[in-house]
Formats: structure tokens, sequence, C-alpha cells
């Protein structure tokens, strides 16, 4: 089943395939941006809050690709001792990232933390045999739904602050900026995850 995540966000083009018009063998379109076909690539120019948006929604695509076509127990499957990094693990994280960063710092009401607590820090990365793919992806992507209305209804110059860090604010700028970063390191990880799963690669 095809989900919004699949889809090229508004305003983003997707990768030219193999021998399209504007593709390897026509007019180069922009610059290439690896193997990533029909995820939504960002624009080369427009202005920064529309920039910001884009890329942080490349990433969030890129890590949806990286879990396409996993059953749960690949979802499960961790990357190589000592670690006991997952696929699932990650998107719980990311799922937690969304929350905290975008609703949580600016005391929206139900946006307590998922998945860790303060005793637990990292238990979002914590799997269990009963957690299902379908169901993790399902909160994730409610996730960065109420993420994108929360962004949507403040300015970049907005500031929240964290009540785990009352001294520490931070603009909607910096957070997209803290996000899109977020999401670039844990799609390292989740790039090595899935080709140790299946040998895919190059998204």
């Amino acid at each position: 089943m095809t989900t919004h995540e699949d889809q090229p966000a508004a305003g983003l083009r997707t990768a030219p395939q193999e021998g399209a018009a504007g593709g390897r063998s026509g007019q180069p379109q922009g610059p290439p941006v690896g193997a990533v076909s029909g995820l939504p690539l960002p624009q080369g120019d427009g202005a920064e809050r529309q920039l910001l948006e884009q890329w942080l929604d490349f990433q969030r695509a890129t890590l949806a690709a990286k879990c396409a076509g996993l059953s749960d127990e690949q979802l499960r499957t961790a990357s190589a001792p000592p670690s006991g990094l997952t696929l699932l693990g990650l998107v719980r994280h990311l799922t937690k990232v969304e929350r905290h960063w975008f609703r949580f710092v600016f005391g929206e009401a139900d946006s307590e933390p998922l998945y860790s607590s303060k005793d637990k820090p990292d238990g979002d990365f914590a799997v269990a045999d009963a957690d299902s793919g379908a169901r993790t992806l399902a909160v994730w992507r409610q996730e960065v739904d109420r993420a994108r209305r929360s962004a949507a209804a403040r300015s970049l110059d907005d500031t929240g602050t964290s009540p785990w860090r009352p001294a520490w604010t931070n603009s909607l700028r910096w957070i997209h900026l803290h996000v899109i970063g977020e999401y670039a390191r844990h799609n390292g990880h989740a790039d090595l995850l899935r080709e140790r799963i299946d040998g895919r690669t190059g998204f």
C-alpha cells in the first residue's frame, strides 16, 4: 500500500528515471543526488523555509524507503554485535525526535515523550518481539504529520524550551536544522542496516 510518505512532498521534484527526458540520457536537470529515484529532491534554490522543509521531507522519505518491503523480523534485525541497533529502533527514535522538537518544546498538549523516559532515555531503541513494523511506522507518520502542522503555525523565529533543558531556548529554524541532522545521521545507520539485511543499497 502506498502512503503519503512514499509520495513526493508538495513542491519537491523526483529524481529522473533512467532514459527519461532530462535524465541520464537527456539534458541534465540539476545536480544528481545519488541513486534516489522516486524520492523528493530538494530544489536547488528557494526561500529559506521552503528549503528547510524540503530537506527535512527528503530525509523523512529516505527513512521510509530504507524500511520499505521488509518483514517485522527483518525490521527488528540488529546490525552487528555488540550493537543492538535496528531499523525499527531508528523509526521509534525518530518518532520521538519529531514529537519532542516540533511539539513538546512548544508545550503542546499530548506531546509527552514516546518510548523513553528520564529513567530509560534510550528506551526508544529497545525493540521487543511484539513491536510490529506497520504499527511503528504508522505512529511515526502520525508524528510527522503533527510536526508539519505544528511548524506551519509558527515562524522560523518562534522559540521553544525543552522542560529537560530549561536554560536552552531553540528557534524553529534551529529545530529544523537539528532534526535534518538527526535524520541524516541515522539514515546513514539505516543504509548499513538495510544492506546487511538484504543487500539493497542506493535508494
